[in-house]
């Protein structure tokens, strides 16, 4: 099935991961499904692609763990004999107040970094040589807080910041066979958001649309949309595409 282009997608079980899963199997291509937790949910998604008229392989990885990472990487060679596109999508984080600076350990930055960053580097290294093989492209899921400083915690608004700085590297890096990007997205509707910010969030939803000119929030599939014309755009390397409702440019 070599002449399939394909790509992974990290983190796919749900959210943007998912709607960017189905979005690349709408055009055909062969997707590999990526979870740490909910097989069902991974596998559900798997036949959305599938049915979208793509493929799609379920590999269980926690990308925190290199081997991992190297399995899931060779899993998706076995299968199309090609890797054409990376998208780094799982993350996470520990949701707390930034006024208590006494909520967060030592132990959440690393396990948050060791996800976001270290992992996002790690599944890069995994696919490199694929990637360089067919002139491939990473697209990075990375966020506003990295750029705002706003978000779940410092360590997640952290760990976005120094992966827009990875991305950067790596565009200069590995070109001109890989082209690397990122998509920095602003608030998001998803489960993952919901359970989360909890009984707070319609409260931060509403005040993020009276902050966006555009007076509304994202949902998974306007980030996907922008992760697979990352994908697609042969001749940009090395930028931070910001989709966020215009939050970055406050009100007027």
């Amino acid at each position: 099935m070599a002449d399939r282009q394909a790509f992974i997608v990290t983190g796919s079980s749900s959210g943007v991961g998912a709607a960017t899963a189905l979005a690349l199997a709408r055009q055909g291509w062969g997707i590999t499904v990526n979870y740490s937790k909910d097989a069902a949910a991974a596998e559900r998604v798997a036949q959305d692609c599938i049915s979208a008229g793509g493929d799609a392989l379920v590999i269980r990885a926690d990308i925190a763990d290199d081997a991992s990472c190297r399995r899931l990487a060779a899993a998706a060679l076995e299968r199309w004999g090609r890797i054409d596109g990376l998208v780094n999508n799982a993350g996470t984080t520990r949701f707390v107040s930034m006024r208590d600076l006494d909520s967060l350990s030592a132990e959440d930055f690393h396990r948050t970094y060791s996800v976001n960053l270290i992992g996002a580097y790690q599944m890069v290294r995994a696919c490199q040589a694929a990637l360089r093989a067919v002139g491939g492209a990473v697209v990075n899921v990375s966020s506003i807080a990295g750029s705002m400083g706003i978000g779940s915690s410092y360590a997640y608004a952290c760990s976005k910041g120094a992966l827009n700085t990875l991305t950067v590297a790596l565009a200069r890096a590995l070109a001109p066979e890989i082209r690397v990007n990122a998509v920095l997205p602003g608030f998001t509707e998803t489960r993952w958001l919901k359970q989360g910010l909890g009984p707070n969030y319609e409260a931060v939803r509403k005040a993020w649309c009276e902050k966006s000119p555009l007076a509304t929030t994202l949902q998974p599939e306007d980030v996907a949309a922008a992760i697979v014309a990352l994908l697609k755009a042969k001749k940009v390397t090395g930028q931070l595409h910001t989709i966020d409702a215009g939050r970055g440019l406050g009100t007027t």
